[in-house]
């Protein structure tokens, strides 16, 4: 097996560890929900897996409901209605998905047990902009944030506060005595109210730090002047705020984490410790700007040549702040950054790939390089560092044949990265 071979098999056997399907029917079958016939809502990249898992265990105790997912990334479901929408950035479809979920909760009784799940991506694919906001206030304000390389919290501590749907905005429209959540995370940490912005749980943030977030991301001028105005009115108390934790209206929810980034990378390291590699975890670290993190793992690299590590498994969510019209995606990004640290290192092959199988607005996963990466490169006369400038790592990627492809895997627990380093006195092939 070559060191692409390896990591390509390393990366779905992480996959597998967190497959959408499995992780739920595992949930429902070691804890039985109880009696139905539950009203079934589902938003993100992994919604249609999650639902099919839940219909596997529950049978008819589901009475119906919709699943939203990305455009492209739908699955058959019986019985359920599927919507596709917008994302990164959401549309129409994200609003409709929405409001029919909204109009769904407020329609069913006390007596109808609710099954929400959750998953990356809900928080564009679930769009409800709150009084006086339109879907071009939203658009507009998460499409700076996302330039600006703002974070998971940043972005969704704002939507949240944009939002009737998010932090508790469906719990709070919901009329069912039970509620019971069960989340694919995202987040480093798992926390509740980031998955998806947290429609179903409690929200310990507020207005006031939504606006101490657009400040410190550099766009608090730029978002249109209703979402300013919509935020300055709630952090003066005009504006009821989310959700908070010790709300009464919690004392009906149930939630439950099913799967997560550590279960993945576990999984990879696992595999290759069977396969008598040495492996270094390096646990979810993959948080910052992608160029920073790529030269953070080139020393990681460097360093596990000089102490015989074989195998650098860790995961995350990298960002990029946008300066070009490129195309590419963050994995991609800091695959082709990677490649830039590795002049003079021999014996290393890296995999940063999205654990959904899509990076960006594109349809890879990520970016496959080693050390001669580079080289390509030059013979081709493709400049890296001006490709990465302009955020045009795709096009770069797709011509070295270093491209990462997996179409969508119906999963999302943000992004891998696996480095394999051939040691000395490994005597690995390629």
């Amino acid at each position: 097996m070559t060191d692409r071979e390896l990591l390509v098999d390393l990366y779905r056997r992480a996959i597998a560890a967190v497959d959408a399907e499995s992780a739920v029917r595992r949930s429902l079958e070691q804890d039985d929900p109880g009696p139905g016939p539950f009203l079934l809502l589902g938003a993100g990249k992994a919604a249609c897996a999650m639902a099919r898992g839940a219909q596997s265990v529950l049978g008819g105790r589901i009475g119906g409901g919709a699943v939203t997912t990305k455009h492209g990334h739908a699955l058959s479901l019986d019985g359920l209605e599927v919507r596709e929408a917008g994302h990164p950035l959401p549309d129409e479809c994200s609003v409709a998905a929405a409001e029919g979920a909204l109009e769904r909760v407020r329609a069913c009784d006390a007596s109808q047990p609710l099954l929400v799940l959750l998953s990356g991506g809900a928080s564009a694919l679930w769009t409800a902009p709150a009084s006086g906001l339109t879907l071009e206030d939203k658009r507009r304000t998460s499409d700076l944030l996302l330039r600006a390389g703002a974070g998971i919290r940043t972005l969704n501590t704002v939507r949240k506060h944009l939002s009737r749907i998010k932090g508790g905005g469906l719990l709070r429209a919901a009329s069912s005595a039970r509620i019971l959540t069960l989340a694919l995370s995202d987040v480093a940490d798992g926390t509740p109210d980031l998955i998806g912005s947290g429609p179903s749980v409690a929200d310990p943030s507020t207005y006031t730090e939504a606006l101490a977030l657009l400040r410190a991301s550099g766009v608090e001028r730029e978002v249109p002047a209703s979402v300013r105005a919509h935020l300055e009115a709630g952090a003066t108390g005009a504006r009821p705020e989310t959700v908070k934790p010790g709300d009464p209206l919690l004392e009906r929810v149930e939630y439950r984490l099913v799967a997560s980034l550590g279960d993945a990378l576990e999984a990879a390291a696992a595999s290759a410790e069977e396969q008598g590699l040495r492996v270094r975890r390096l646990g979810p670290m993959l948080y910052g700007e992608s160029r920073e993190l790529a030269r953070a793992m080139g020393r990681k690299a460097r360093e596990a040549l000089d102490e015989g590590w074989e195998l650098l498994v860790g995961g995350g969510e990298p960002t990029v702040r946008v300066r070009g019209d490129g195309r590419g995606g963050r994995a991609q990004e800091l695959a082709l950054a990677f490649a830039l640290e590795l002049r003079g290192m021999c014996g290393v092959t890296a995999l940063f790939a999205g654990t959904d199988g899509t990076d960006g607005p594109t349809d890879a996963a990520g970016g496959l390089v080693d050390e001669g990466t580079l080289s390509r490169a030059e013979a081709l006369g493709l400049d890296i560092r001006a490709y990465l400038e302009r955020n045009d790592a795709y096009p770069l990627l797709e011509r070295t044949g270093d491209l990462f492809v997996t179409g969508p895997t119906h999963t999302n627990v943000t992004d891998l990265a696996l480095v394999r380093i051939r040691c000395r006195d490994s005597g690995a092939t390629r």
